[in-house]
């Protein structure tokens, strides 16, 4: 049982003495990089060592229960602590994505409904900063378009936890669930006759990653526009060419920043999220590679999936790809996401335990 234990042993007592070497916290992506692994690693060798010792002791209470009964209840206690750990052992062990103890950014973009899907882009925004700032996350606006009604046509923000995060409740481990379409049912401010229209708003959610991730990214790859940048209705709000345009050729991918004053800074930010957009890339095509039975049945990262319907009109917030569906809609969209969150981990959970059974 547990046959990946001594490799991970192994693997978490280098992590150990590369942390203690002191040269290693002058490269601070790696020693961050190392330390989440570490943190990651370390409940289940703690799990591990747990689950021997207890291994050990119930066999030797066996043993003397023949001779004292004893030892027959202290058994029973010892079993019912094994059972818990393995329990405990099996979860943490599950296959998983990498890219889950990772801070993640996320691209909000208005689809059918103009303007009121704009609006409600920034509806989504502001209960996913919400929701960030509840769990002590930082947020970051890395680049936004917004309207003159005070929506987005397209937002990116990355959302970043402290580095003391439990590596089991990283942004994008999190919030990876939310990738797909999110419609919404409700009567548009811009609407006279008090009729309700439905429209939609694509979410991306992407694993923010370093500079030292393996994402290979070549200049000669890379087309690289700069532009003004230009606030709600066009208006000016820079006189110089500061925002940049970055499409990189093989895939197609075209990012864009304008938010930061400089060009480089832009530059900077663009290739950050075009890291992030190629590793989203990468994780949907092994997913459509996959077999049927090992895809997800609640992770996403396609755009063009829809996930969820905020009905405005009954207060109801319905996920189709679990059946959830609660009647708290002001609740969520004022950053309470939690028990949506936990309904899909629960069920992407159950799925990934029943790869390995």
């Amino acid at each position: 049982m547990f046959e990946a234990a001594e490799s991970l042993r192994a693997e978490f007592a280098d992590l150990e003495r590369q942390l203690s070497d002191p040269s290693i916290h002058s490269d601070l992506a790696r020693s961050r990089r190392i330390g989440r692994r570490y943190a990651e690693l370390t409940p289940i060798v703690k799990g591990l060592e747990s689950y021997d010792v207890l291994v050990a002791d119930l066999s030797a209470a066996r043993e003397l229960a023949a001779e004292d009964e004893g030892f027959a209840a202290e058994a029973v206690t010892l079993q019912s602590a094994l059972d818990e750990v393995t329990d405990r052992l099996t979860r943490l062990l599950a296959p998983r994505d990498p890219n889950d103890s990772a801070d993640c950014l996320i691209e909000i973009k208005s689809g059918e409904g103009g303007e009121e899907s704009a609006l409600f882009a920034a509806d989504l925004l502001r209960m996913y900063t919400r929701y960030a700032e509840s769990r002590g996350w930082k947020i970051e606006v890395l680049d936004s378009q917004e309207t003159d009604l005070g929506g987005f046509k397209s937002v990116t923000v990355a959302l970043k936890a402290t580095s003391q995060a439990n590596p089991e409740s990283m942004p994008y481990g999190v919030m990876k669930f939310e990738g797909g379409v999110h419609r919404v049912q409700r009567v548009p401010v811009t609407e006279s006759q008090g009729r309700v229209h439905t429209s939609a708003a694509g979410v991306l959610v992407m694993p923010d990653v370093d500079d030292a991730a393996a994402v290979e990214i070549i200049d000669e790859e890379l087309r690289i526009d700069v532009y003004r940048s230009s606030g709600p209705g066009g208006q000016g709000v820079n006189t110089t060419d500061s925002a940049v345009r970055i499409t990189h050729l093989p895939t197609g991918i075209v990012v864009s920043c304008q938010n930061e004053r400089s060009q480089l800074q832009n530059k900077e930010q663009a290739l950050r999220m075009l890291r992030a957009r190629l590793v989203a890339k990468a994780d949907e095509d092994a997913a459509s590679a996959a077999s049927a039975a090992r895809k997800s049945q609640v992770r996403t990262v396609d755009r063009s999936e829809r996930i969820r319907t905020y009905n405005y009109p009954e207060n109801r917030i319905a996920d189709h790809r679990i059946g959830y569906k609660a009647y708290n809609l002001d609740h969520v969209l004022a950053g309470d996401l939690s028990a949506v969150i936990e309904a899909l981990q629960a069920a992407d959970l159950t799925e990934r335990l029943g790869a390995i059974s």
